[in-house]
């Protein structure tokens, strides 16, 4: 029994040490830049944490409908969208509603989260910050190929000219940086 404690107690120690010499993530983590929205427009960054839970689900972001965009893990996507009172779904066995008020020249943040399901994981789709976004494990546009018919998203080419535009990385990978 003390043999056994011991050795749990050396592994746990061990483990311990090995975990704080790790680099973190966040300095390892790419830098995202989010262009400014045009003039007149306000703009949604609709994201998706990398974690593991429902990695293989998608979470197909929807307005009046139509598809805007397919969030894999770790994806996020910008919907540039005219001001006012906008309702975005999600769904899978369950189906959320996200309304959001979008004002002119304003970012606002959406985090698309998969909880556990019946038969198959439920997505959630709810208000997130700037802040969540850049702590999140999010750093890959969506693919273009993702993307559905709704007007609105950017395309990485789209985000990466915005970015150019505004004198910024015209990488599409690491577009995304918070703005100040």
């Amino acid at each position: 029994m003390k043999s056994t404690l011991r050795i749990l107690a050396a592994a746990t120690l061990a483990s311990g040490m090995s975990l704080a010499a790790q680099p973190t993530l966040a300095a390892d983590k790419p830098v995202v830049r989010i262009p400014a929205p045009p003039p007149g427009k306000g703009q949604i960054v609709f994201f998706r944490t990398g974690t593991i839970m429902g990695a293989a689900m998608g979470c197909a972001v929807n307005e009046h409908g139509q598809k805007i965009s397919s969030l894999g893990a770790g994806r996020y996507f910008i919907l540039v969208t005219d001001p006012g009172r906008h309702e975005y779904t999600v769904k899978s066995e369950a189906r959320d509603v996200l309304a959001l008020e979008v004002e002119s020249d304003e970012t606002q943040y959406a985090v698309c989260k998969i909880k556990m399901g019946i038969m198959a994981g439920r997505p959630d789709l709810r208000p997130s910050t700037e802040g969540e976004f850049a702590k999140s494990s999010t750093d890959r546009l969506v693919d273009a190929d993702d993307m559905g018919p709704g007007p609105g998203a950017l395309r990485p080419a789209e985000v990466a000219a915005a970015l150019a535009a505004q004198g910024g990385s015209t990488s599409a990978s690491a577009s995304a940086a918070p703005k100040p």
